[in-house]
C-alpha cells in the first residue's frame, strides 16, 4: 500500500466526524433547490441508480452533500452507515476507490440497513465509471452519490457506466439563491410558478409589481458582477471577488484539471481559446475566425471547446431545426456564469457602462436560469437565425411545443426591435413568446403582427424573470 492505513484512518475520521457523534458544522441554514432532489434520491433512487451531481468547481457541491448527510442523520440513519470522502485530497486519491472501501470495512462494521457513500470529485480516480457500474449492479445495499466538476470522455475500451446513475446538473447560484446567501432583503412579490401565468394578469397587476420590484434592479446588476460562485458572492470587495473567480477558473480548472484529467499540455492555447469565448459570450461560434485569430488548427480548437464543456464552463446551443439545418449551422456558446467574462477580462464595474457587454451578461444569466429551471423536463434548447441575420436568442422545445425568448436589455422595446422574433413566430405559427427587457416599467403583453394568428408576446424585465424562474425552482 502506498499510503499507510493509519494516515488514511486519520483523514477519514476528519471528513466523517459523525462517526464520533459530531454533526457537520458551519453549514448554511438555507438550502439550494437541488437539495430536495438529492433527498428524494436518498430516500428512493430511481431503479436503484447512483447519483452524479455534476457542475463546475466551487459552486457548492460539497456543501450540498454535507447538508444531505446532516438531514439523513437527523432522520435517524445510523451515522456509521455514511461515508464521505473527497478525492481532491492527495492521500485519498493515491489510495483509490477499492482501497478506500476496504479500509472503511477494517475500521469497524457498519450497522444494518442502507449504506451511503458520498464521494467528491470522483473524476480524479481511475476507471471510476466501471467501478460505479459494478457497485450499482452488485452492491444493492449501497447508495452512492458522487460529484464531478469535470467529466472525462470515456476512453476507448473502458466500460461505460452510463445508465447506472441519475444526473443532477448543478449550476452556479441563481439570482434568488444569491439573495439568500447574501442575506439581502427581497421585495414582497406575488408567486409566479410559470411565466405563462403572466398572460392572465391585468394592466394594474403589471404596474403594481413593477413598482414593488424596484429594489431588484440594483441587486440584479450586483449579481451580474459577482456571479453565482458562493465564495465569490460572499466577498465584500468586488475586486477581490473577481480575482478569486479568475483564480478558480484559470488556475484551478484550465491549468490544473485540464492537465490532470485530460492530459492537456497546450495550456497557453487553451487559455487563449477560453479568453476568445469570454469576448464572444452568447455569440455564434465562428471557428474559422477563431482558428485564424489564434493560429490554431480546427481539430485543436474543437477539442478545447469539448473539454471546456465537459468541465461545465460553457453551454452549447445548436441551431433550431432538423437535419442539415443543425449539422451545417454554427453553435452558440454561453459561459456557465455571467460574471466569468467580466472577471476574466478585468472589466470590474465598467461592465455596467458597456451596453453590449452588459446585454451579453444578461443573456447569459437568463439562459442559465431558464435552462436550470426546465432541463429536467427534457427540454431541447436551441437558437434560430433567419434571413438578414435576424435571430431569436433562445428557443425551448417541449414535446413539440416551441417557446421563443428574445433578450433586449436596452430602453423601451418596441415591435421594430423584434423583427427576428416576428419572422420566427410567423414561419412556425408560434402563438406566444417572451421578450426579456431592462426597464421594470417595460413589463406586460404586446401583440406582434396582425390578425387572429398573430403572436402575443410577454415583456418581462430580466431581474423579475430570473427572480421568478429561480424562486419557483425553490418551491
Amino acid at each position: 500500500m502506498i499510503v499507510s492505513p493509519a494516515d488514511l484512518f486519520t483523514v477519514l475520521r476528519q471528513y466523517n466526524p459523525w462517526w464520533s457523534g459530531v454533526r457537520p458544522s458551519d453549514l448554511p441554514h438555507w438550502r439550494r433547490a437541488a437539495f430536495g432532489e438529492l433527498m428524494q434520491w436518498a430516500a428512493n433512487p430511481p431503479a436503484g441508480r447512483a447519483l452524479l451531481l455534476a457542475g463546475a468547481r466551487q459552486i457548492g457541491k460539497t456543501t450540498l452533500f454535507l447538508q444531505v448527510i446532516d438531514a439523513l442523520i437527523a432522520d435517524g440513519v445510523n451515522p456509521n452507515n455514511i461515508l464521505y470522502a473527497t478525492f481532491d485530497h492527495p492521500l485519498l486519491k493515491l489510495a483509490g476507490l477499492e482501497q478506500l472501501l476496504k479500509l472503511r470495512g477494517e475500521m469497524g462494521p457498519p450497522g444494518e440497513g442502507v449504506h451511503y457513500l458520498f464521494l467528491d470529485e470522483i473524476q480524479s480516480t481511475a476507471n471510476w465509471q466501471t467501478w460505479l457500474k459494478h457497485q450499482v449492479d452488485f452492491e444493492k445495499n449501497r447508495r452512492i452519490a458522487v460529484t464531478g466538476s469535470a467529466t472525462p470522455l470515456v476512453t476507448e475500451g473502458q466500460e461505460s457506466g452510463v445508465g447506472r446513475w441519475q444526473t443532477i446538473q448543478l449550476a452556479t447560484l441563481s439570482f434568488y439563491e444569491y439573495l439568500q446567501i447574501k442575506k439581502l432583503p427581497a421585495p414582497e412579490l406575488p408567486a409566479v410558478s410559470s411565466l405563462a401565468q403572466l398572460y392572465d394578469w391585468s394592466a394594474n397587476d403589471f404596474a403594481r409589481v413593477a413598482a414593488q420590484a424596484q429594489p431588484l434592479a440594483g441587486l440584479f446588476h450586483d449579481y451580474l458582477l459577482r456571479g453565482g460562485f458562493p465564495q465569490c458572492a460572499l466577498v465584500e470587495s468586488l475586486t477581490l471577488a473577481q480575482k478569486l473567480l479568475r483564480e478558480d477558473i484559470v488556475d484551478k480548472v484550465l491549468k490544473r484539471d485540464m492537465t490532470a484529467l485530460f492530459g492537456v499540455r497546450r495550456i497557453v492555447e487553451l487559455e487563449q481559446t477560453f479568453l476568445y469565448l469570454c469576448l464572444h459570450d452568447g455569440g455564434l461560434l465562428d471557428l474559422p475566425q477563431l482558428c485564424s485569430s489564434l493560429q490554431l488548427k480546427r481539430p485543436t480548437v474543437e477539442n478545447f471547446i469539448n473539454l471546456l464543456e465537459a468541465a461545465h464552463l460553457v453551454y452549447r446551443l445548436r441551431p433550431f431545426g432538423y437535419g442539415k439545418e443543425v449539422l451545417r449551422g454554427r453553435p452558440k456558446l454561453y459561459l456557465a456564469d455571467a460574471a466569468i467574462a467580466p472577471a476574466v477580462l478585468l472589466k470590474g464595474r465598467a461592465l455596467l457602462e458597456d451596453a453590449t457587454a452588459l446585454g451579453q451578461a444578461v443573456e447569459t444569466a437568463f439562459f442559465k436560469h431558464v435552462f436550470t429551471r426546465y432541463y429536467r423536463r427534457s427540454i431541447g434548447f436551441s437558437y434560430w437565425r433567419g434571413k438578414k441575420d435576424r435571430e431569436v436568442d433562445i428557443i425551448a422545445n417541449v414535446e413539440g411545443q416551441v417557446t421563443p425568448f428574445e433578450v433586449k436589455y436596452r430602453g423601451k422595446v418596441g415591435a421594430s426591435d423584434l423583427k427576428g422574433l416576428e419572422e420566427f413566430c410567423s414561419q412556425r405559427e408560434v402563438a406566444r413568446g417572451y421578450v426579456v427587457t431592462r426597464e421594470l416599467a417595460d413589463f406586460g403583453p404586446m401583440d406582434l403582427g396582425r390578425g387572429a394568428a398573430a403572436a402575443r408576446l410577454m415583456r418581462v424585465p430580466a431581474a423579475l424573470a430570473c427572480y421568478w424562474l429561480s424562486r419557483s425552482e425553490m418551491s
